[in-house]
């Protein structure tokens, strides 16, 4: 069953442009996902292609200039601002990339849960000693903060668990603790949408793997299919494999274009070996390729 669906997002910032002149900058363009319940989806793509600003029109916290076009469904539901309120924290439990996220005024135990049942079982878990309830944010290393919010938002029965960036600053067993806690969920029945930079990690823990580059998906895969180049379908999504430390750390010429200055036609053309001139005229939609969704006039 589908709990999250989101369809041909794009997403705007209203900006000023010398003066007084405004205009809007989109950042993201014709952004498809969908997140099963049962399932764990990554997302992954360099810094910039999107990942974060995803989480962010999901939940319904995007700031007040961001114009949002497209659809997202809850359980095939709309996904309205009002829904977001009432998921949001409750059966949309997020796991924030920053660690600032925890109000500093306020002792970590009662910000994870009032049962104190539940947050020694959670601070157990996650190798937290039972003083740190009593203890404030700013005493915390940033390691400890970040085991902190994850048994934030694990302290309920979320039936989606946004995860952004959940693993920098923990030690490699302690990230692999924690996906194999996201794994759990998974398999209980909750959707998880994990965004991430190491593909090892989504690779070894999640079913599918949706690749993002400037703002736009361009393949979503098995995840399975990242343990072999020649079973991915998108040039990039090859690149990145290629740059994994144990696959050479091989890098591509070039870099992601800034949102400003958007190429025309297919936003990797630039980059791409496998261009045609097909592929500088309109953005390619997603289609269908070897048991996978790929945005690419080449692929086969």
């Amino acid at each position: 069953m589908n709990a999250l669906e989101v369809k041909n997002l794009s997403l705007e910032f209203l900006m000023y442009d010398g003066g007084f002149a405004r205009r809007y900058l989109r950042v993201i363009s014709n952004l498809n996902i969908t997140a099963r319940a049962g399932e764990m989806l990554a997302v992954a793509g360099s810094s910039g292609s999107g990942k974060s600003l995803l989480v962010h029109a999901i939940l319904g916290i995007l700031p007040k200039n961001a114009r949002v076009e497209g659809g997202m469904t809850w359980f095939g539901e709309p996904l309205t601002p009002a829904l977001q309120k009432k998921l949001r924290g409750r059966e949309m439990a997020f796991v924030p990339q920053s660690v600032t996220y925890l109000d500093p005024l306020m002792r970590v135990g009662r910000q994870v849960s009032r049962d104190k049942a539940v947050v020694g079982g959670l601070f157990d878990r996650y190798h937290l000693d039972a003083a740190v309830a009593r203890q404030f944010p700013h005493e915390l290393s940033g390691g400890m903060t970040r085991r902190v919010l994850i048994s934030a938002a694990l302290a309920g029965k979320p039936r989606l668990v946004i995860a952004d960036e959940p693993t920098p600053g923990l030690s490699p067993h302690l990230a692999e603790h924690a996906m194999k806690h996201f794994r759990e969920l998974a398999d209980a029945g909750a959707a998880v949408l994990l965004i991430t930079h190491d593909l090892e990690l989504a690779v070894r823990f999640a079913d599918e793997i949706a690749v993002f580059y400037a703002g736009t998906t361009v393949e979503t895969a098995k995840a399975s299919d990242f343990t072999d180049e020649n079973r991915l379908r998108h040039p990039y999504s090859r690149a990145l494999w290629r740059a994994m430390p144990q696959n050479g750390f091989k890098p591509t010429v070039g870099v992601q274009p800034y949102a400003g200055n958007l190429p025309d036609g297919c936003l990797y053309a630039p980059r791409c070996d496998m261009r045609s001139p097909e592929c500088g005229q309109k953005i390619p939609p997603p289609r269908a390729v070897r048991g996978g969704e790929v945005s690419c006039y080449n692929a086969r």
